[in-house]
């Protein structure tokens, strides 16, 4: 026996979903249909980091999404070799979430070429590996101290700067040139060189501007130099700007459910001070919301119910809450399979 791998697409779920069959097939062919499956979730599986500094801070994250009615799991991960950590953000998936197999450069030992292979391995809703690939080049000559900038949480508005320095040995000719990124939302300022026989050094303070979004910084800088051999060296930024205004789950998971079947959950709205909800809406009538909104707290519950639709598919919904805390507003994903076979 072998179960059939289907994808659940919105609008065209269909009864068969993860159905058992009997199906007289070869062992190789069993084997890459499990393979298909499991490498079918990832968005990539290959990542170049190109050249960095040694010291250096560099991430990368293979996202993959359970695109199925069945839970998947992840047993564990594994890495061919020294030159690089993996780790995985969330090993349980339901129908739909999302996790992070994060692959980390050891850059601080290490240098020149290297390249590895990170191994996935599923043990539901059956067994199944994927392997991922990575390389990059790590420059011994060129320095960063720290290893990038961490900005940590910071609350939207807050001021918020990091420093660090840049040292290249061996030129006292070596310049940056410019530094380039893609985040509107931080400034950057790129000291005098400071050269000491051979080795030159620059001061760089990336700081946060005042109107930036909540959410991820995770993104990257670009020193651009002189050097050809590495003309441009990048720069990792961790961090988040803290909405006034949070929603918890990230995600809200409705599960797999009949049509016409109602289902109810639970949202947590906070701040740091008390506020009121003045609105929760979402572009589906299928949901229906219970708050007070004549109540200033600092923490509201808010009962979530959803009612399935007469027809199978897939349902993906936003659900806005909106406050009178300087207008914040708030945003979670909603997620649920109409199935005529659940559960």
């Amino acid at each position: 026996m072998c179960l059939q791998f289907r994808p659940v697409v919105a609008g065209t779920i269909t009864t068969g979903v993860f159905h058992l069959a009997l199906v007289a097939i070869s062992l190789f062919s069993a084997r890459a249909s499990a393979a298909d499956w499991s490498r079918d979730m990832f968005e990539v599986t290959q990542h170049e980091f190109g050249t960095i500094a040694a010291g250096a801070k560099a991430e990368f994250a293979f996202k993959f999404t359970n695109k199925y009615l069945y839970d998947v799991h992840v047993a564990r991960v594994r890495s061919s070799c020294g030159c690089s950590d993996v780790r995985v953000t969330k090993d349980s998936l339901a129908t739909y979430e999302s996790g992070e197999v994060v692959a980390s450069i050891n850059s601080q030992r290490l240098r020149g070429n290297q390249s590895s292979t990170l191994t996935v391995v599923f043990d539901k809703p059956r067994y199944a590996e994927v392997q991922l690939k990575v390389t990059v080049f790590i420059r011994g000559d060129i320095l960063l101290e720290p290893s990038g900038f961490d900005f940590g949480e910071v609350e939207h508005g807050a001021d918020a700067s990091r420093k660090l320095t840049v040292t290249h040995y061996g030129d006292a000719d070596w310049k940056i040139m410019d530094v380039l990124g893609n985040a509107s939302h931080l400034e950057c300022e790129l000291g005098e060189p400071v050269v000491s026989g051979n080795r030159v050094s620059y001061e760089l303070t990336a700081k946060i501007a005042a109107d930036a979004p909540a959410g991820s910084l995770g993104t990257q800088l670009l020193l651009v130099t002189n050097d050809p051999q590495a003309e441009k060296i990048p720069v990792m930024i961790q961090g988040s700007v803290r909405s006034l205004v949070s929603v918890a789950p990230a995600s809200l998971y409705l599960g797999s459910v009949r049509p016409g079947q109602a289902v109810s959950k639970r949202l947590v709205v906070r701040a740091s001070k008390p506020f009121h909800i003045q609105e929760i809406s979402t572009d589906c009538g299928c949901f229906e919301f219970t708050y007070a909104s004549d109540e200033a707290k600092a923490l509201h519950l808010v009962p979530v119910k959803f009612t399935a639709s007469d027809s199978p598919g897939a349902v993906k919904r936003t659900i806005r809450v909106k406050t009178d805390l300087n207008g914040a507003e708030a945003e979670v994903v909603a997620l649920a399979a109409v199935d005529e076979q659940a559960k």
